[in-house]
């Protein structure tokens, strides 16, 4: 009977705690972003999340309203509604009938029903449209008088009246490549490297700063300093041919400010042959070798409103770099911290290293005196000699030099009047040291340098930390390597090469999700790729690219990035317009590989496990293996667009039929030479038959632990090896090889002091391809994430509508924390050792399910749970 009496008051207990349950509708977002002001999608995407005090909030329905206004919102005049739609989603797009109109703001809000039809309402958020169509453009390009091979860069002038009380101004602005801005003398944000880098001829971005503050009612100055980057290279100063572009030219820009009026009324100022130009100190700059900057050059005053430009040029009229002009949404580069010297060494007053104390990317802001026309050059590096001098072999191989252009060395001239201060506004470097030289005696201090660290400005959202400190390093390394490697695209590394090579990106998409919100980064870049894709189908290896890496040598395992990436922001997201986006490019790549197959059907050619340690999986096996798996990828893609993946799905069946018959020992369980990542690659892509994949998990077990826990793989091992030892039963051993300290291994890296990742796993003595940060060789932290503290999607549930935890509760380990900022909200896991018991900690967003898994499978909804457990 008592227990019964306690089941009755825990029941009217609990129904009247969900009665009254607080739930606030938060974190709202319009195409991913907060209040965005530059919007120039047709049917924006809108997002929201839910906090509750209790997490047991379950969402009913929901609905969208949309106005121009907060008082048309409140008065319910609409823009448009959603209606009422059934379901716990928290994910709605605009399908209006009426366009959203350019250089307009809208409102809108969300109500969500509970299960006992509660109604709960969101507070009230904006978006603002940018020029919906590149037609919408009142400005033109324009550019000086000058060739594109010129060095100084171009500056431009132009003075407008604000006659009016100004309620708001929107400035609009692309470069080709980067623009330095001033409004009245002052820089109106702190955007650097802007805007995106794209396929220069197939589309440009364009970017909107809100100068509201900046105006002032009367008389105004504009000024800009424009950039080469990867539009204009100067000469062969690398290997990817990017001075034979077929977009090259000289620098340009397209600029329109529009101004509103508190009366209503309003004013445009677009760039013409009106504005004016000049050249000035910025006499050369190379996104690879850097920038030389002349202070005896310098014109005082010159972005200031008093300044007489009459002596100035006019700027012409340029042509269209390209016939797309698309808003840049996703998050631009910017100084993220500033980093000061930790150390410094003199060689005499002429030359001195300065040592970062990590591997960064960025540039250097120096203060110095000394005489007029003294040449100093800062010179970026990652090594040092044994003398203490800077060692540049590892990444200048494949520079071509010019005369007086140093690889990642910026230079500057002084002025000669008291202490000068010099940042580089057109390069970024990847480096950790710093050697100044002068050519005639200077003194620095080592707070005369710091670091300006420079990267896409992504939000981070996920965090990991346990007891073993080699780990947390390991991981820490992983998130810097790849910070360092997105700058407005995904790089392989940030000094020799800034490419973006495709299988890097996509065998680094999981530990970039897990820790960055990257959504419209990724987006931006499948763009690039279906900019990318020749007339016949194929794409190149580095994307974008100026014409080169469209060769056979790169390949299927490389191109596979078209197929993985956009599969990979539906597992995290839940969202499939890259899919949408992408879905015709796949189709013409397939279409291609179908034209290369061999008598067998397949295709072998390209690279594979690159950079691998000792043994060399076959390419022609990985090849297929691939071929294998973008054709099941684009079965769900033909499914998920309302096409016929009937034949990608048979393509794959006799692929995979194939691979088992060709490269599969059915007495031994081996595929192909045995090899670790030939293990891993076929449980990972599902090509095993089910009877066999415990015997081929085993046998890739036995070689890890034969070969003394050690890895032998490069980089699709890396990403699939700890995954499938860790899928069938064999954690432990993941973890002892992710914890080794002797090489090769992750843990040898951290033991040799490297604060990011190398690009392989012991340094050739010859410093052949051995740059210290790449993060193709990173996805141990995703699987850090994903095994130790056992944070993971479920693959039916895609965008974490249903989360999995599922801890491995190694014995080396006592205690494991994991976060992840999901779409749908915070998820937590922690869990820690009490004497023969583990206690587990986890938090669900509200309005999800989760799977726990702990001594027990366990189903549980939003909120706080904790599990205390034998183990």
């Amino acid at each position: 009977m008592r227990k019964i009496a306690i089941g009755i008051v825990f029941s009217l207990v609990f129904l009247s705690s969900c009665m009254n349950e607080h739930v606030t509708i938060s974190d709202l977002r319009c195409e991913y972003l907060k209040s965005p002001v530059n919007i120039d999608e047709q049917n924006p995407r809108f997002t929201w999340t839910f906090q509750s005090d209790r997490g047991s909030f379950v969402q009913k329905a929901h609905k969208l309203d949309m106005a121009v206004s907060k008082q048309a919102l409140n008065e319910n005049v609409l823009f448009w509604t959603s209606g009422k739609i059934s379901g716990n989603t928290n994910r709605v797009e605009y399908t209006g009938e009426k366009n959203l109109e350019s250089n307009t703001k809208y409102y809108w809000r969300i109500s969500s029903w509970n299960n006992n039809d509660n109604i709960f309402v969101s507070a009230v958020d904006s978006f603002e449209t940018a020029m919906m169509h590149t037609s919408d453009w009142v400005a033109q390009w324009i550019t000086d008088r000058n060739d594109k091979s010129f060095g100084p860069a171009p500056m431009f002038r132009k003075t407008f009246d604000v006659e009016k009380e100004i309620k708001s101004a929107k400035l609009y602005i692309s470069a080709a490549a980067y623009y330095v801005l001033y409004v009245n003398g002052e820089a109106p944000n702190d955007i650097k490297l802007d805007p995106g880098y794209t396929h220069y001829d197939k589309r440009n971005l364009y970017s909107t700063i809100d100068i509201t503050e900046s105006l002032r009612k009367g008389r105004n100055v504009i000024t800009t300093v424009l950039g080469n980057g990867f539009f204009n290279a100067d000469a062969p100063v690398a290997t990817w041919d990017f001075e034979k572009a077929q977009w090259r030219d000289r620098a340009k820009m397209i600029m329109e400010i529009h101004v509103g009026y508190i009366d209503g009324t309003s004013l445009i100022i677009p760039t013409d042959d009106t504005w004016k130009t000049s050249i000035g100190p910025h006499i050369y700059n190379n996104i690879y070798s850097g920038e030389t900057y002349d202070a005896r050059k310098e014109i005082p005053n010159w972005n200031n409103l008093q300044f007489d430009d009459s002596k100035w040029n006019y700027a012409i009229l340029t042509s269209v770099p390209s016939p797309l002009l698309v808003s840049q949404t996703m998050q631009p580069m910017r100084v993220t911290k500033e980093i000061p010297a930790v150390s410094m060494q003199s060689f005499g007053d002429t030359i001195y290293v300065f040592d970062m104390g990590i591997n960064l990317t960025g540039v250097c802001n120096i203060k110095l005196s000394g005489k007029e026309g003294t040449k100093v050059t800062l010179t970026h590096g990652e090594l040092l000699k044994d003398n203490g001098r800077l060692e540049m072999r590892n990444l200048d191989i494949y520079y071509k030099s010019i005369k007086d252009i140093e690889f990642q060395t910026d230079t500057y001239y002084m002025k000669g009047e008291g202490e000068e201060s010099f940042t580089p506004e057109f390069t970024y470097h990847g480096f950790r040291y710093v050697e100044v030289k002068s050519d005639a005696p200077i003194t620095l201090k080592q707070d005369d340098l710091s670091a300006l660290y420079i990267h896409t400005d992504l939000e981070k959202v996920g965090h990991f930390s346990c007891s073993n400190e080699l780990l947390n390093k390991i991981w820490e390394a992983t998130n810097r390597s790849y910070v360092n490697n997105i700058h407005s695209i995904p790089t392989d590394c940030p000094q020799r090469e800034k490419n973006g090579w495709t299988a890097d990106g996509h065998v680094a998409i999981d530990l970039a999700l897990l820790n960055y919100d990257g959504i419209k980064f990724y987006e931006k870049w499948m763009d690039d790729f279906i900019d990318n894709q020749r007339p016949e189908g194929n794409i190149s290896g580095i994307i974008p690219s100026s014409g080169w890496g469209y060769d056979d040598w790169i390949g299927p395992v490389w191109d596979a990035a078209l197929f993985i990436i956009p599969d990979a922001l539906e597992r995290y997201y839940g969202d499939t317009r890259a899919i949408h986006k992408v879905y015709d490019t796949c189709r013409n790549y397939l279409d291609y590989l179908k034209n290369r197959e061999d008598e067998n059907g397949t295709v072998t050619y390209g690279i594979g496990d690159w950079v691998y340690y000792d043994t060399q999986t076959p390419t022609d096996y990985t090849t297929s293996c691939f071929y294998y798996w973008d054709n099941l990828l684009m079965a769900r893609f033909a499914e998920i667009t309302g096409n016929s993946s009937e034949p990608y799905r048979k393509k794959a069946g006799n692929l995979k039929i194939f691979i088992n018959e060709k490269y599969f020992n059915h007495q031994t369980g081996i595929y192909a030479n045995g090899s670790q990542t030939a293990q891993a690659v076929a449980l990972a892509f599902g090509i095993v038959p089910e009877k066999y994949e415990r015997e081929v998990a085993e046998n890739l077990n036995k070689a890890i632990i034969e070969n003394d826990y050690h890895l032998d793989f490069g980089v699709l091992g890396s990403k699939y090896v700890p995954r499938m030892l860790s899928k069938y039963g064999y954690a432990e051993t993941a973890y002892m090889m992710a914890t080794r300290e002797t090489a090769p291994s992750w843990g040898n890296w951290i033991k040799l002091g490297f604060t990011t990742l190398p690009e392989t796993w012991v340094l050739s003595p010859d410093f052949r391809d051995a740059s210290i940060n790449h993060v193709f060789l990173g996805d141990i932290s995703a699987w850090m994430v994903n095994t130790l503290a056992g944070i993971n999607y479920d693959a039916e549930n895609r965008g974490f509508e249903k989360i999995i935890i599922k801890p491995d509760y190694v014995e080396d380990l006592s205690w494991v924390k994991g976060g992840y900022k999901s779409v749908k909200g915070l998820i937590k896991s922690e869990w820690r050792r009490e004497g023969d018991k583990i206690k587990l900690s986890v938090t669900i967003p509200v309005n999800t399910r989760a799977t726990v898994y702990t001594d027990r499978v366990i189903e549980i909804g939003g909120g706080c749970h904790e599990f205390i457990f034998n183990h």
